[in-house]
């Protein structure tokens, strides 16, 4: 059975004195262990968080990875320089990484295989804009993403990795995908890794990531192929995000 997992996205938001006492809330919170839960806070925190979290059930990981392995690119924050802080996670192709600073398919599959290369797990942010969403163009959206990263590491890439399905116009937006839409598209991507690899398929964590809050979290993580969630705005507020996972 695949044990579930509900990841806090912080974005660019806090500063080190409110990640701290967020973290510190979040840890002293955590009464079960029923499923998994890390939080990614910005890079220059996440050294800080690292202490704080030493010895709990809460893992962290990076809200990016760099597509190269190291060089002059000026402001990127290789995998091995994250392996270096003992981070669990690296999150590759957020919709808001893709709409406002260009990255692609291509270059997330290279952020992708550099954060596996380091033995960090990848989650995989994939989704369809509100206009693909109304021209029928969901799967067609999700399958260039996802195919990307096959061509380019394998589908055994994704014994190791987390998938995120994240409608991008339900991000920030308070809208929220219903439970069956976003059921049918999380059936629809692990029918496409099925196709290739039933095993992994059946393993592999694929996480709901648009304006999931308390109040919808449980329908959303009752359905068949949801196994938890990307949390933005609400991982911000410890006693929300605790709910959520809690929902699991």
């Amino acid at each position: 059975m695949r044990r579930s997992l509900v990841v806090g996205n912080w974005k660019m938001n806090g500063t080190l004195a409110s990640a701290k006492s967020l973290a510190e809330a979040i840890v002293s919170g955590i009464e079960n262990t029923n499923a998994d839960i890390a939080v990614c806070p910005p890079f220059v925190y996440l050294r800080d968080i690292d202490q704080i979290l030493q010895g709990s059930h809460l893992k962290f990981g990076s809200q990016n990875v760099a597509d190269q392995e190291s060089g002059a690119y000026t402001g990127e924050i290789s995998a091995s320089m994250l392996k270096d802080i003992n981070c669990t996670y690296a999150i590759v192709g957020h919709s808001e990484r893709r709409s406002y600073y260009g990255d692609t398919n291509e270059s997330v599959a290279e952020r992708f295989s550099q954060a596996l290369s380091q033995g960090i797990i990848p989650i995989l942010c994939v989704g369809e804009t509100l206009e693909q969403r109304e021209q029928e163009k969901t799967f067609q959206v999700v399958d260039a993403q996802l195919d990307a990263v096959i061509n380019l590491a394998g589908i055994a890439s994704f014994e190791k990795a987390v998938i995120a399905y994240e409608p991008v116009w339900a991000i920030g937006t308070g809208k929220t995908a219903s439970d069956e839409q976003a059921q049918e598209v999380h059936q629809y991507i692990r029918q496409q890794i099925a196709k290739r690899d039933q095993s992994i398929a059946d393993k592999i964590q694929i996480l709901y990531g648009g304006s999931v809050k308390p109040d919808n979290a449980k329908g959303l993580f009752a359905m068949a192929d949801i196994d938890g969630g990307l949390i933005g705005g609400a991982s911000l507020d410890a006693e929300s995000f605790l709910k959520i996972y809690n929902s699991i």
